[in-house]
């Protein structure tokens, strides 16, 4: 984390990816279509405020059990309406997809994000019991490896963190920070790879082949921090298309979120 490394540079993904710009519009439009094609509870509360609600797709018949995504946007962008569509897979497989909103910086910081996931998780349950597979992309992936940290209530099952933020420290060194708000403490308490996780978590680092290095390090980090995660390095995919996968049930990256424990 020396003055040498452009780190603004490092945690910029729209415009390393050809066409990056147009990746949001086309997501929402996904999104609204596949809403009205699947058996939805929308907006089901978790707290009170406004931002505090998940959207629950469920499948024909009796779920086998309950995967929540968490989406992502550097803690800072989008909401759950944005991703609908990537709970096919899973719903296509039997299971429900509870996907939260949370509130963003810089009306909340990660600590808050961090209570708002867990609370929406312990809400979701009680709406589909059985077991529980957690998936989160970028600042999602974050939040959902934070799930298994041993500082948080037991509240998950195995996780996977797509191309995930696991040490924030280099954000310190970020313009982005000025919206983030983090701090040395902070950066420290809310990285996953600093932190210890609880005994037997189960986690799967996914990331695209053709993400930022800056990704890559991130993502092989917690293989090194927590013995036993497993990496997965994903061919030619970058940061906005490597969650695609999520729509097919017969996936690799579904299968990664859905399959037991070992």
């Amino acid at each position: 984390m020396t003055g040498l490394i452009d780190w603004d540079a490092a945690f910029e993904n729209g415009a390393h990816i050809p066409g990056g710009a147009d990746y949001p519009a086309r997501w929402q439009a996904r999104a609204a279509e596949y809403r009205d094609t699947v058996r939805t509870r929308l907006d089901v509360p978790y707290g009170d405020g406004a931002r505090e609600r998940f959207d629950l797709f469920l499948p024909d018949g009796t779920p086998k059990g309950l995967a929540v995504f968490v989406h992502g946007g550097y803690w800072k962008a989008f909401d759950k309406s944005t991703w609908s569509h990537l709970a096919h897979g899973a719903v296509a497989r039997g299971w429900a997809m509870a996907m939260p909103s949370y509130t963003l910086a810089p009306d909340a910081t990660l600590a808050v994000m961090t209570a708002q996931i867990a609370r929406a998780i312990v809400a979701a349950q009680a709406e589909v019991p059985g077991p529980v597979r957690l998936a989160g992309h970028s600042a999602g992936g974050h939040l959902v490896a934070r799930m298994l940290c041993a500082d948080m209530p037991n509240v998950a099952g195995p996780a996977v963190s797509i191309s995930g933020l696991h040490d924030l420290r280099p954000l310190l060194r970020t313009k982005m920070n000025g919206i983030l708000r983090l701090t040395p403490d902070m950066a420290q308490a809310e990285s996953p790879a600093l932190q210890v996780p609880r005994p037997g978590t189960h986690l799967t680092a996914w990331v695209g082949g053709h993400e930022r290095p800056e990704f890559l390090r991130q993502s092989a980090l917690m293989r090194e921090a927590w013995p036993g995660t497993r990496l997965v390095v994903d061919g030619d995919f970058h940061h906005f298309n490597v969650i695609a996968a999520l729509e097919d049930p017969d996936s690799s990256l579904t299968e990664a979120i859905l399959q037991d424990a070992p």
